[in-house]
């Protein structure tokens, strides 16, 4: 089915207009992944811009605190329990928008989580799980989105990571899942485009967010994983994620290290692999922490409704490749730097990581 879309193409199927996208007080957004970390900061940030907010998640009790913080507050929210990998309960959590608010305009895809390990030492269970999550999630999504922003316009998010642009090593099949988000994400932009459907297509990429991510994570690692550094506040995933929803964005990172990592993967492939070799497999590990949920959220919901995780280390609040996102000319000066610092950090990779903050 197509749809006449408000833009209108050129040649080669170049949009000449792109899709129109309301102002965020105006929008409805439903939000996959709400009920901790960046999910549930993007919730909190786009109700106190006036949005209304559908959070979904797993954990009834978690989404319910988000629910009642974003009240309380004066906000507008709905909580809707739904786990992404069952395509029947994301129509069903498409179809409480539509009686909560008559329908939506941004769908932001953010469900997710990890697996820390050697590839050969998780079980192939545990792998397909996570695929079936943090891919097979965004796909239900997706088409769900999709199957009615042809008709009334819109936004759709898709939460990558900048290791969708590189790999690295103790999350090799997390590194695959958002590999192939990146490539579902943009086989859909260019197809729903040819249609003409009115629909702005995004991928966010987050650098090293500082939420639960790595409290719930499955862990096969003999102590805690811990991010690797610098670790960004869950501000500067959400901030990135509601730009997404009021200007079409083609994709946007969140932390301007993953951009300089991307830069270096592109660049000196090898040279990446042999510094990532011998400065991340320690700087992923914990030495000091033992591990205290290996099972971690893979296959049932934690009750851990927090924006920020528990590990210590600090955030920095705000990103300034992101912020230059907008300004071409300043986002070229800043990746020139990204690029010295990571010619930088090659050169003097080193085996010990960091203490935490």
């Amino acid at each position: 089915r197509r749809a006449s879309g408000r833009g209108a193409r050129g040649s080669g199927g170049r949009w000449t207009v792109r899709p129109k996208l309301k102002a965020l007080g105006e929008q409805v957004l439903v939000i996959t992944g709400a009920s901790s970390g960046i999910g549930r900061t993007t919730a909190r940030l786009a109700a106190e811009r006036g949005a209304r907010v559908v959070l979904a998640a797993r954990d009834r009790r978690a989404l319910g605190d988000a629910e009642r913080e974003i009240r309380a507050a004066g906000g507008e929210a709905t909580a809707v329990r739904c786990d992404v990998t069952d395509y029947g309960a994301v129509e069903g959590l498409a179809e409480a928008a539509v009686r909560a608010y008559g329908g939506f305009d941004t769908w932001v895809n953010n469900a997710g989580t990890s697996i820390y390990g050697r590839l050969d030492d998780v079980p192939l269970a545990d792998l397909r799980r996570l695929m079936d999550v943090n891919f097979w999630g965004v796909v239900h999504g997706s088409r769900v989105a999709a199957a009615r922003l042809r008709s009334t316009g819109g936004a759709l998010i898709n939460v990558g990571s900048v290791l969708s642009d590189r790999a690295i090593p103790l999350q090799g099949m997390y590194c695959a899942t958002k590999h192939a988000v990146k490539g579902f994400t943009d086989a859909l932009r260019m197809e729903l485009e040819e249609e003409d459907a009115p629909v702005s297509v995004s991928l966010v990429k987050p650098a090293s967010i500082g939420t639960p991510f790595y409290d719930v994570a499955r862990n096969y690692l003999p102590v805690a994983p811990r991010p690797v550094p610098p670790v960004y506040a869950p501000e500067v995933a959400a901030r990135a994620i509601l730009r997404c929803a009021v200007r079409p964005t083609r994709e946007l990172y969140a932390g301007g290290a993953g951009r300089g990592l991307a830069v270096g993967g592109q660049l000196a492939p090898r040279l990446t692999d042999r510094a990532m070799e011998r400065t991340l497999f320690a700087m992923q590990q914990h030495a000091e922490r033992p591990e205290t949920a290996p099972e971690g959220n893979l296959w049932e919901a934690l009750d851990l409704a927090a924006e920020r995780g528990t590990y210590g280390t600090h955030a920095r609040e705000r990103s300034v490749y992101a912020a230059a996102g907008s300004r071409p000319g300043l986002t070229t000066l800043v990746v020139a730097g990204l690029g010295v610092g990571l010619a930088m950090l090659l050169g003097v990779g080193r085996r010990d990581a960091p203490r935490d903050d």
